[in-house]
């Protein structure tokens, strides 16, 4: 098994599904079925990662609705623009065997994770930015040693499934693009 379907809400494209399931291994693409525009197809690199995908995000709600995940997908039909393949993207959390990342992989909480913020943005803009997509922080908390990361507990799970989907290597900053992980921290 390679691939897993998640039982999505309509209106969720494979951008979205691809931030979410990084979290979890090297996605190498993405379908939206054509004629069931609720599920999805997504390909991981191999048995090992499709597995620890499946159990930590089945039943979080994605925009309003839970994801419900299994195995062994069908074969869809042409996709009309709704398949990306992420094979070949740069920007995989898990590109490398035995990198970093694989040690840092939690289960969705009320607690982000984001990196790679540049020096000169507050925690007011932070706030700003995750209340212009929907969120709310309840609390914000800047690495003492490093200012370029900080864990952000939003108001609830759901708003924290939701961070990485419109935030993770989004064009926020110039020459920065964030990184928004799940967190086994709390502040």
């Amino acid at each position: 098994m390679d691939g897993i379907v998640p039982d999505i809400a309509v209106g969720t494209n494979p951008q979205s599904l691809f931030i979410l399931f990084s979290n979890y291994g090297y996605v190498q693409c993405v379908k939206i079925l054509f004629n069931k525009k609720e599920n999805a197809l997504l390909k991981m690199a191999d048995d090992n990662q499709a597995q620890p995908a499946m159990s930590p995000l089945n039943w979080h709600k994605l925009h309003g609705k839970p994801i419900r995940i299994t195995s062994l997908p069908r074969e869809g039909r042409k996709d009309q623009g709704l398949t990306k393949d992420y094979g070949n993207l740069a920007l995989h959390r898990f590109k490398k065997p035995g990198f970093k990342n694989f040690q840092n992989i939690f289960l969705p909480s009320a607690t982000v994770h984001l990196s790679n913020i540049p020096p000169s943005v507050s925690e007011e803009y932070l706030k700003v930015l995750s209340s212009s997509h929907g969120g709310v922080i309840k609390r914000l908390k800047f690495f003492q040693k490093d200012r370029k990361m900080a864990l952000i507990q939003m108001r609830c799970v759901e708003e924290a499934v939701q961070a990485p989907v419109d935030l993770h290597n989004h064009h926020v900053w110039e020459n920065h693009h964030p990184g928004v992980s799940f967190s086994k921290s709390t502040i």
